[in-house]
């Protein structure tokens, strides 16, 4: 009797360590994540500083360069669950010119899973838009003035279109970032009616500006994607630029200009034509 409750007494301990031992391993399962960012144009490799292209209102461009972050970058499994990236902070900068920052080697350790989607914020939130954070390199460059609303470009997308009957093309800054509401501007009738569709406005007077207003928007992309424990899996995010100026927005650099950072209708335009100028494949 005493060596059947023994063996018992042993069995049970065997059972419980297992099934501990298993629970273990299934909370200490990670993997790496991996975040590669192409530039294309009409699904072919951007090709920069080349005058190739013609966009849906008959403008010819090129392109550049093209510097932007991404921020608050979540990735979302199967049950809907979101894992926020962290381990780097909060944010990427992405810079054509500078190959480094194409190739994002994910420090945080992800919970092995399968995820179905990933969401991130062009540009930044408010509360991550915080001027001088970055001292150094290339992001200090990034810097939005201070009278026009402070923290950082969401992009820089920098290039030149030929104007009609001229030959030597002339450079656009197609730039986003916090825009602003000027005395005298319908934009400015709206606000007073607090009515204002596109953002929220910090009442701030400097100038002749009523107020500063945050054009980030959220991306979503779908995609299915495997995280195994000890693996790294890697994804391809494309900027599919020539989205930039197509949909909804047909964008004419000839009527709208040269410069958007001050042009609030203008950045509205371009936050609305960035919602479908992302796309992202498993590699």
């Amino acid at each position: 009797m005493k060596l059947k409750s023994a063996f018992s007494a042993c069995l049970f301990f065997l059972i419980v360590l297992a099934l501990f031992s298993c629970k273990n391993d299934q909370e200490e399962s990670f993997g790496k994540f991996q975040l590669k960012f192409a530039h294309k144009v009409n699904g072919n490799e951007l090709k920069c500083d080349t005058l190739v292209y013609t966009n849906a209102a008959g403008n010819q461009y090129m392109v550049n360069d093209i510097q932007y972050f991404i921020s608050d970058i979540d990735l979302i499994n199967n049950e809907g669950q979101a894992y926020r990236l962290k381990a780097d902070g909060f944010a990427h900068y992405a810079d054509t010119d500078i190959p480094s920052t194409l190739i994002w080697n994910v420090k945080d350790q992800i919970p092995s899973d399968n995820y179905k989607a990933i969401r991130f914020v062009f540009g930044f939130t408010p509360e991550h838009n915080i001027s001088n954070q970055y001292p150094n390199q290339p992001e200090s460059d990034m810097f939005w003035p201070e009278s026009l609303g402070g923290g950082y470009h969401y992009m820089k997308l920098n290039g030149k279109w030929l104007k009609p009957g001229e030959t030597i093309p002339t450079p656009f800054n197609f730039h986003l970032g916090i825009g602003q509401v000027y005395s005298g501007t319908k934009e400015a009738e709206i606000a007073k009616s607090s009515k204002w569709p596109c953002g929220s406005i910090i009442t701030k007077s400097k100038n002749d500006v009523l107020g500063f207003v945050h054009n980030q928007f959220t991306v979503n992309l779908p995609v299915s994607f495997l995280i195994t424990k000890d693996n790294t899996t890697s994804l391809e995010l494309v900027m599919n630029v020539e989205s930039w100026f197509e949909t909804p927005n047909i964008w004419n650099h000839n009527t709208i200009g040269s410069s958007i950072m001050q042009n609030q209708q203008a950045q509205i335009w371009a936050k609305e034509n960035g919602q479908d100028v992302f796309s992202i494949s498993a590699k």
